[in-house]
């Protein structure tokens, strides 16, 4: 028990306390990796290991330098500032900007978790860490569906309305949209005199899970509609 307790929590790096912790964090990393890599997601299972493992090598490599070359002295934390800091270079290549739209939020984040777990496992901080983990899983997976049901995704997208001359109903507009939780962030009308039409484009708020065929004929009600266009705003 002894040996284990050195393993797992002693300051005193040897090759059987390295390898015991590169391992573990070969495992936790490992879980949220895979949580990733099951949805799909820009960074994934190896990703998150290779993250996990290197930051878990350097906070080794920064207790075990000062105790081989400056008898003891030093600042064990050093490095580890650098892996917290360099860390976000990583972090902001999971995002993808889709038109208005930013994805892979929670990937970034994830990126910085298994970063600091990696820390905590190599530095010998088994009981923080393994804590972190089984916290940071459950919101992974089980605030998702929940995250959903009370806070349905939603994608900011583009939409424009042309009508034939000025033909064109604000107010039966804003009904349509708030009927099918359509929220406007920006709204904006221009009317051409040569092709005698008025196009509506308002940035707005959609969600995921929109009737777009009963949306689309709602909106040809409000006037006469000559085309009907949603999308992002590349």
């Amino acid at each position: 028990m002894e040996w284990l307790a050195a393993v797992l929590e002693g300051p005193d790096i040897d090759f059987g306390t390295a390898f015991a912790r590169l391992v573990a964090s070969l495992l936790a990393c490992g879980l949220v990796g895979l949580e990733r890599e099951m949805r799909r997601q820009t960074a994934g299972w190896r990703t998150h290991i290779i993250i996990g493992l290197g930051a878990t090598l350097l906070m080794i490599l920064s207790i075990w330098l000062p105790q081989t070359i400056s008898g003891g002295e030093g600042d064990p934390g050093r490095i580890a500032a650098q892996v917290v800091s360099g860390i976000g270079f990583l972090g902001a290549g999971a995002f993808i900007k889709v038109g208005n739209n930013m994805k892979g939020l929670t990937t970034a984040a994830t990126i910085w978790f298994v970063a600091g777990l990696g820390l905590a496992i190599g530095a010998g901080m088994w009981i923080p860490a393994g804590a972190a983990l089984i916290i940071g899983l459950l919101v992974l997976i089980l605030l998702d569906p929940v995250e959903k049901r009370w806070f349905p995704s939603e994608r900011l997208k583009l939409l424009q309305i042309w009508y034939e001359g000025g033909s064109l109903d604000r107010q039966a507009v804003h009904a349509v949209l708030g009927g099918f939780g359509i929220k406007i962030q920006t709204m904006d009308a221009s009317l051409s005199v040569r092709k005698k039409e008025t196009r509506l484009s308002a940035l707005v708020k959609v969600p995921v899970a929109i009737d777009l065929d009963g949306l689309f004929g709602a909106l040809q009600k409000t006037g006469k509609v000559a085309k009907v266009r949603l999308h992002e705003n590349y």
